[in-house]
């Protein structure tokens, strides 16, 4: 699979279930993270959030391959199945949610150095950190902001 290959755009409410599956691949071979949501309570999140209009998804062929969840300035979430990984899908999602906002702002796993050398090289900027108790896997997380036009 190639970018030119990918299409990129709104989730439709059919695809709930096919962004649950590459949540749960990606997350599969993340062993510090645990399992807190049923497989029917992320398909129902993922509804709501598609319903909401928050949804981006990449596509290639038929196939979702990856996806982008963003209310507002906030990304709820970033995923790639595993087989997309490295193929420069997950900038070509970031860039777009860039191209809408002048301002971007998520919460990443402390665990998680791929993501935050990801968001790092996406000119994210570290901007907090917490202990964890305020989400719902109780894992220490990292806040990162980014801002158009910052260096």
């Amino acid at each position: 699979m190639t970018l030119e290959e990918l299409a990129i755009g709104p989730a439709h409410v059919l695809d709930a279930g096919s962004l649950a599956d590459v949540m749960a691949q990606a997350n599969a071979g993340l062993g510090w993270l645990p399992r807190v949501h049923s497989s029917a309570e992320e398909i129902g999140t993922l509804g709501d959030m598609i319903d909401a209009g928050w949804v981006e998804v990449a596509r290639s062929e038929a196939l979702i391959v990856g996806f982008l969840a963003r209310r507002e300035a906030e990304i709820h979430g970033l995923y790639l199945h595993p087989a997309a990984q490295g193929k420069g899908i997950a900038r070509a999602l970031m860039e777009r949610a860039k191209r809408a906002r002048d301002d971007l702002g998520l919460w990443s796993f402390e665990a998680n150095a791929r993501a935050s050398r990801f968001y790092r090289k996406a000119s994210f900027v570290e901007i907090a950190r917490s202990d964890g108790s305020g989400n719902d896997f109780g894992l220490p997380d990292i806040r990162f902001e980014w801002k158009k036009g910052a260096a």
